[in-house]
């Protein structure tokens, strides 16, 4: 298929491109900025130009974007709208209005210019962060004004995807970790580690659902590929370890030992407070003998991401 790909310089947008291209499909990567990126988003957004076409300096919504929609050789046959609006997402100042209007700019003149070249699925990506999504501790609110932000965006893709006659689908992800992330609580686990330094988790007691990102992708490239029903809606919420994150930093803990031979030193705290809802997972079961996915293999992988 040929596909038009937002948000490729994130963790998971440079995954999703990766297996979209390792199973046969064109893709066209559209970036917001100019390709001056820095750190790890650089060493992303260079990998990505190593597997497809890109496009710098294209907004989602701009006249660049609806120029590509327009123009791109051969038509396309889906849009895969991942990337979003984030900022300073923890902050509860972000401005969720704001991000969902940038997320869905212009978007009814997408979708139409889109239709003149023969493409007929918008495919958002979703957080299990937002409101009403996954399973867990009732009710379902948004996690964060980020995750308002990701909700009011869906809510508004699926209406005009409707109302111009595409077929809406959403893939939801929930805490994907793996190599080439963002510094953060697998990282920490890591980098802890092999300086020789007890890992803590402070929060060990709050149930997540932490997916490896080589499967999320598989699962993410799999979706797309499944021809849908015209006017159907569907949805896909991927989930793999979903435990509390004692346990998943356990789990951690043994596939680095094992493959490092240190001895990946673990301290739980005592967590009293729940800021943040207590329990949040997605509900699809990832089956990686259907999606050809070595557990394994992945772990073999993240450890040497880290400790080459």
């Amino acid at each position: 298929m040929r596909i038009l790909f937002t948000g490729a310089s994130s963790f998971t947008g440079y995954w999703f491109v990766r297996e979209l291209v390792g199973t046969g499909h064109q893709v066209v990567a559209a970036f917001r900025g100019d390709g001056n990126y820095q750190g790890i988003r650089a060493e992303r957004t260079r990998l990505v130009g190593e597997l497809c076409e890109t496009r710098f300096g294209c907004p989602f919504g701009s006249d660049a974007f609806l120029d590509l929609a327009r123009t791109a050789p051969g038509g396309l046959d889906v849009l895969c709208h991942h990337g979003a609006e984030v900022g300073d997402y923890r902050s509860p100042d972000f401005d969720p209005y704001r991000a969902a209007a940038l997320n869905l700019h212009r978007l009814p003149e997408v979708l139409r210019a889109l239709k003149d070249r023969g493409c007929g699925r918008l495919m958002l990506t979703g957080s299990v962060f937002e409101q009403g999504e996954g399973a867990g501790s009732e009710p379902l609110r948004a996690f964060s004004p980020y995750g308002l932000s990701k909700g009011l965006t869906a809510a508004a893709a699926a209406f005009y995807a409707d109302r111009e006659g595409f077929i809406f689908e959403k893939f939801v992800i929930p805490n994907p970790f793996g190599p080439y992330e963002e510094p953060r609580f697998t990282s920490y686990l890591m980098r802890s580690w092999l300086k020789g330094e007890t890992a803590r988790v402070q929060t060990p007691r709050y149930v997540r659902d932490n997916v490896p990102v080589s499967l999320l992708a598989r699962a993410y490239a799999g979706f797309v590929a499944a021809s849908p029903t015209p006017a159907y809606t569907r949805r896909l919420n991927p989930s793999f370890y979903p435990e509390s994150q004692g346990a998943f930093a356990e789990r951690v803990r043994r596939e680095a030992a094992v493959r490092l031979g240190l001895p990946c030193a673990l301290e739980l705290g005592e967590q009293r407070e729940f800021s943040e809802p207590p329990v949040r997972i997605n509900t699809d079961l990832c089956d990686p003998a259907a999606l050809g996915w070595d557990e394994a293999a992945a772990w073999d992988e993240f450890v040497a991401y880290y400790a080459p």
